[in-house]
This record gives C-alpha cells, sequence and structure tokens, in this order.
C-alpha cells in the first residue's frame, strides 16, 4: 500500500490520525492559519472603522451608482462639494431622511467636512430603513487631500 506523502492515515474502525501529530504539520497549519488571519485583517478592521476612504468611495460612486448626500452648509457645498453630490443640511435630515433616495436598497454616502456629523447622520439613515449606509471617512477635506475632483458653481477643479 502506498504511503502519502504527509502520511495521513485514517482507519474507520480504529480512528488514528498521523497527520496532526508530526510537527511538520503542525507547523505548516499554523502558517496556513496565521496567513489566512493576516489577509482578513483589513476587511475585520473595516468593520469597526466604518468610512471608506477617497478610493473606495469613489468605486462606490462609479460601480454601485451610490446616491452622495453633502451633509454640510449651503455655503460650504458652494465652495466645493463632490461630483454628483445632492445637498441635505444636517439639520434637515430627520425631516426629510425619507426623500434620500428612491430605492433604500442603493448605497448611500453620506458626506460632511471631516467625517465626525456624518457617522452621527449614518444612524439615522439607518434607522429609516436604508440597507447600506457609508461614510466618508474625514469628509471633504479627505477627499481634497486625496487629489479627488470637487466641483464648485457648476465646475470641475
Amino acid at each position: 500500500m502506498a504511503r502519502l506523502p504527509f502520511s495521513i492515515s485514517l482507519f474507520f474502525g480504529g480512528f488514528s490520525v498521523k497527520f496532526f501529530t508530526d510537527y511538520t504539520n503542525l507547523v505548516l497549519i499554523a502558517i496556513v492559519l496565521i496567513s489566512g488571519g493576516l489577509l482578513l485583517w483589513p476587511t475585520i478592521s473595516r468593520r469597526g472603522r466604518g468610512g471608506l476612504s477617497a478610493a473606495e468611495a469613489t468605486q462606490l460612486i462609479n460601480r454601485r451608482n451610490a446616491a452622495v448626500i453633502d451633509l454640510r452648509p449651503s455655503a460650504d457645498f458652494a465652495k466645493g462639494h463632490l461630483p454628483a453630490a445632492r445637498h441635505l443640511e444636517f439639520a434637515e435630515l430627520q425631516a426629510k431622511v425619507a426623500q434620500l433616495v428612491k430605492n433604500k436598497s442603493n448605497p448611500v454616502l453620506l458626506v460632511c467636512q471631516t467625517g465626525q456629523q456624518s457617522n452621527k447622520a449614518a444612524r439615522i439613515v439607518q434607522d429609516a430603513g436604508y440597507a447600506e449606509v457609508h461614510v466618508l471617512e474625514g469628509g471633504v477635506d479627505a477627499w481634497q487631500k486625496a487629489g479627488m475632483p470637487v466641483v464648485k458653481q457648476g465646475a470641475a477643479k
């Protein structure tokens, strides 16, 4: 009978597993578990953070047609905002949350100046029944630092 290179021997009657007792195999299992954990770490850590980077937000807007809602005051919105952003001041959000998008399963991206107000708004929007709510981490400030375009008085900058 030919032996397998990693010496697994299973017997239905006497159930014997040599694979897990070999030191070399235990080291390989540990390496696989550690490398798998390291590959999953960015996904796991993003859950606690809650916000999207400028690049991730761009992908969400372009690939999934996310509705971009700018929560800043009108004066700040006029100075420059994300392309295709709709303006709705944070103070008006509670009253107009049902009118954000027609389909509540479409992604919504909330934007403010620094990202703090958007995190507060995300709870309100989620409580209104929207399935997928995202926040631009760092707000418009981070968007501009990343070199992304802003629209000012109808022209891209």
